[in-house]
């Protein structure tokens, strides 16, 4: 399992150790490695989600529905079929968390879109 990517400090403190002017201080990003335990370092397929809020947690459900379940949906709807009043699928995961690392992966996934836009733009434009 690779390690998370590190971030270095750029250092924006002069000589005398204050700040430098202009320039926002740069929080200090720090390695971590998660050591994994039984079989947590293997990859878990979900394609639904659901919150569940609660006092200080999320309660974040990662489900598998089946695909060719999901695929049939609109074209039983277009139709005009009746549509299951439940879908079964499977629990994948429960993962509880605390809302500022709800808050932390809410900027995570906001770098990762963005970085994903950002390439599928460069691709519309050919790549150049």
């Amino acid at each position: 399992m690779a390690d998370a990517p590190k971030k270095e400090s750029q250092g924006n403190n002069n000589a005398t150790g204050a700040p430098a002017q202009g320039k926002p201080e740069k929080p200090v990003g720090m390695g971590i490695r998660l050591a994994p335990v039984n079989n947590s370092d293997q990859p878990v397929v979900a394609n639904y989600t659901a919150l569940n809020i609660s006092p200080g947690m999320v309660f974040v459900d990662f489900g598998f529905l089946e695909p060719g379940m999901l695929a049939a949906l609109p074209r039983v709807a277009k139709q005009g079929g009746k549509l299951p009043e439940r879908l079964n699928g499977k629990l994948a995961v429960r993962v509880a968390m605390g809302y500022d690392a709800v808050a932390n992966l809410h900027q995570h996934f906001g770098r990762v879109l963005a970085g994903l836009s950002a390439a599928a733009e460069k691709g519309r434009k050919g790549g150049g």
